[in-house]
């Protein structure tokens, strides 16, 4: 209501008698109060499905990924290990379960790095030796097939703290060093492992220091042809690991290797050769009886969910958010499929049936574990492949693969979940507006009501203007008469 009408208001019943201000303000009550509560009561339950259908997504979510994880773990897979850690240990990597175990390895040679040192600057106070000149001028670091970059030594990093500070920040994978003991101060340099990392330093430019004599290309240094006036030596010689995997001789330039075997890492910590080392897995703690346990309880436990959100009740004051709603119904016979589908194509278990799974009237599940432990004690190996395969297939998806092929089904881009959720989010942006438009309707409203209650003021005062007049004359005449 606008000001002006308010004053209006205010300003009725003057004449009148009539408080036509509330008059109006009930009016405007009675109209829209009823066509408000219908919308409200809409927008209340279209809130109750929208927060239901996504809690039933949700916790679709949240038992695949929980079932992903759960056969992920070493409780079901077994942990990789090594019967001698101290020459090569080894740890799961994500994605998948280690294949190809037990295997035999033999370390025959690590992975070594260039490390290089320049000659003793005889100075062994260690600020003072790190604080020594170097030369002025600029270096070329090249690693390998890459590209060289610069190493620029200027008067403000003119020393060895500052030639090592130059080649740490180029990023060409050198590690530079400068140690200082008994013997005086020197420049270590080391690169990456690996024969293909080998270093080389060239000199582009060096202006020798007068005082000092310092000259850069003293660090200059090259392993097919070493250049005149270095004054660096090798300490060691770049490197591959050698490996012997199952008989067969394979060469890595790290002592870490990811892909020997398929998720499973590597880490080579001594050479030891003509020792062989066996990696392999560990039985898992936790057995496949214990996993289909966890299955149905948690299945159930969604399903129960649904059952209660669908439910028909007694009427239509205690049904269920979601009674009636189809992709719900779609949602729950796409899980109770799950039972006969097919795990794995070969063998005499192959879905979830065969192995003591049976459907319940209300959608729940149920174990016989007896029958459950029959199948395990016949071909325990089987089953755990087929509930737990170490490498998915199309034919071996196993129980992890299954829920989540019915999820991605279930919330597929245009499947009945999410038509329905588009639908409910449609219609609550609709009764938003038209909340507003009863809003927009209703001040109209009041101000045609205040319009016509004011001309019936007017005419009110004028009607009262007259009467007064007439009583006046009545009464002249009156006393006239007496």
């Amino acid at each position: 209501m606008t000001s002006v009408s308010s004053s209006i208001l205010t300003a009725l019943g003057a004449g009148s008698g009539i408080d036509t201000a509330s008059l109006v303000s009930s009016l405007v009550s009675a109209t829209k109060e009823p066509r408000q509560a219908a919308i409200t009561n809409r927008q209340t339950l279209n809130s109750a499905r929208i927060s239901a259908l996504a809690s039933a997504s949700s916790s679709l979510d949240t038992f695949a990924d929980a079932l992903n994880s759960l056969l992920a773990g070493t409780g079901y897979s077994g942990t990789p290990a090594s019967n001698d850690p101290s020459i090569a240990s080894v740890s799961a990597l994500p994605g998948g379960t280690p294949t190809g175990l037990p295997a035999q390895i033999e370390v025959r040679q690590l992975a070594a790095s260039r490390t290089l040192v320049s000659a003793v600057n005889a100075n062994q106070d260690a600020a003072q030796g790190a604080a020594a000149t170097v030369g002025i001028g600029e270096l070329s670091l090249k690693v390998g097939n890459g590209n060289p970059v610069s190493i620029t030594i200027t008067a403000a990093n003119n020393s060895f703290t500052g030639l090592a500070a130059a080649i740490n920040g180029s990023g060409a994978g050198v590690t530079a060093t400068v140690v200082t003991d008994s013997q005086g101060t020197r420049l270590m340099l080391k690169g990456p492992t690996g024969a293909a990392n080998d270093f080389s330093l060239t000199t582009v430019s060096s202006t020798t220091d007068g005082t000092t004599g310092a000259d850069l290309s003293q660090f200059a240094f090259s392993a097919t042809t070493p250049p005149v006036g270095s004054r660096m030596s090798s300490a060691t010689e770049p490197k591959d690991a050698v490996i012997l995997l199952d008989g067969v001789e394979q060469h890595y330039a790290g002592n870490t290797i990811d892909g020997a075997i398929p998720y499973l890492r590597i880490d080579l910590n001594k050479a030891a050769p003509g020792t062989n080392v066996t990696l392999a897995t560990t039985e898992p703690t936790t057995s496949m009886r214990d996993l289909l346990v966890e299955f149905v309880d948690a299945y159930n436990t969604l399903m129960k969910a649904l059952n209660t959100a669908t439910s028909t009740g007694t009427d239509q004051s205690n049904a269920g958010v979601l009674n009636g709603e189809s992709s719900i119904r779609d949602m729950k016979r796409q899980l109770s499929q799950m039972v006969s589908a097919e795990l794995g194509g070969t063998g005499a278990y192959r879905t979830l049936n065969d192995l003591g799974v049976s459907t319940n009237r209300d959608g729940t599940l149920s174990l016989d574990t007896k029958a459950l432990d029959k199948a395990i004690a016949a071909d325990p190996k089987a089953i755990t492949q087929l509930l737990n395969p170490s490498v998915r297939t199309a034919t071996n998806i196993g129980l992890a693969g299954l829920m989540d092929s019915v999820r991605d089904n279930i919330k597929k881009d245009g499947g009945p979940l999410a038509a329905t959720q588009g639908k409910y989010e449609k219609l609550a942006k609709e009764l938003a507006d038209q909340l507003d438009k009863l809003d927009m309707q209703m001040t109209n409203y009041q101000e045609q009501l205040t319009k016509v209650y004011s001309a019936m003021e007017t005419r009110l005062s004028a009607l009262k203007a007259t009467q007064s007049y007439l009583q006046q004359q009545v009464a002249l005449w009156t006393k006239n008469d007496n």
